[in-house]
């Protein structure tokens, strides 16, 4: 009589809700955002093309309008701009994804596994996060070519902004993925939102002499609180005189006072983590 094969079972982890089960959870959906994103080669290239466009067309074309900056040109001033550029757009579309996974139902799996909400929606901020400051740091390496030093202390500091920001645009497009079904209509959704973003952070142009109504969008507007700390950073590594620093970044003010760049970073922080919130309680009424 033949012997009946003996099968190991796989043992089962039941979820206890503890945070390293949340940790799991959150580093699981991290890594595969990573994942997708080395696998795409495409989508790395296409992503810089418009950035590069903007920096050397766009910005060769005002150059010669603006003139010189000392012994620089207009394509120094914007290039932070266009890195912050190339991380909103990163970020923001990162959250593409959610509508993608809810479209073809493996979100619902994921909220259905032993795991808070809250772990899946974080680890998709982060993981879009992660996605977009490695998209920034592509540009950095073109920094040199707009005549910007590869100074180790500025590099370090742009990242981290970066980090920062990519983190509240990738939390700021959940939440508006949180409520959306079709990706078709969270591609309009979102150019309702990031075009005017990056417009009014002052990416392009200096905050300074613009109309009342026009100052107040722009401190209403959250990238311009990543942008100012990145112009700042640049700018104090390289030789321009002072008055001219003065005339080109005037900085986020909120009347006559100056905001510091911990301050400007603070409320970047914030913005994300209500975001986050918001997308955690959406999620949980609508799936």
């Amino acid at each position: 009589m033949a012997e009946t094969a003996q099968f190991e079972v796989a043992p089962v982890r039941v979820h206890s809700g503890s945070f390293l089960d949340d940790w799991r959870a959150i580093r699981v959906v991290w890594k595969r955002e990573l994942i997708r994103f080395s696998r795409d080669r495409m989508r790395i290239l296409t992503a810089l093309a418009q950035p590069v466009l903007f920096l050397f067309v766009l910005g060769t074309g005002l150059s010669a309008l603006v003139g010189h900056i000392g012994p620089y040109n207009y394509r120094t001033f914007m290039f932070p701009g266009v890195v912050a550029m190339t991380v909103l757009f990163t970020a923001i579309f990162s959250a593409v994804s959610i509508v993608w996974d809810r479209e073809f139902g493996f979100l619902r799996e994921m909220l259905v596994a032993p795991a808070r909400r809250g772990a899946v929606v974080l680890g998709k901020a982060l993981g879009g996060a992660t996605v977009a400051t490695l998209q920034g740091c592509i540009m950095l390496a073109l920094a040199g070519l707009v005549q910007i030093p590869y100074s180790l202390t500025l590099i370090v500091s742009l990242i981290v902004i970066m980090a920062l920001a990519a983190f509240m645009i990738t939390a700021f497009g959940l939440m508006l993925a949180s409520g959306i079904q079709q990706v078709q209509s969270f591609q309009v959704v979102i150019q309702f939102f990031v075009l005017p973003m990056f417009f009014l952070s002052g990416a392009l142009f200096p905050l300074t002499h613009i109309p009342v109504w026009l100052h107040v969008l722009t401190r209403l507007d959250p990238l311009s609180y990543a942008v100012d700390p990145m112009r700042r950073v640049v700018l104090e590594h390289l030789s321009i005189p002072a008055a001219i620093v003065a005339r080109l970044n005037p900085g986020m003010t909120w009347g006559a006072w100056r905001l510091p760049t911990l301050f400007e970073l603070a409320i970047v922080v914030v913005v994300g983590v209500v975001a986050t919130v918001v997308a955690v309680m959406r999620f949980a009424r609508t799936e």
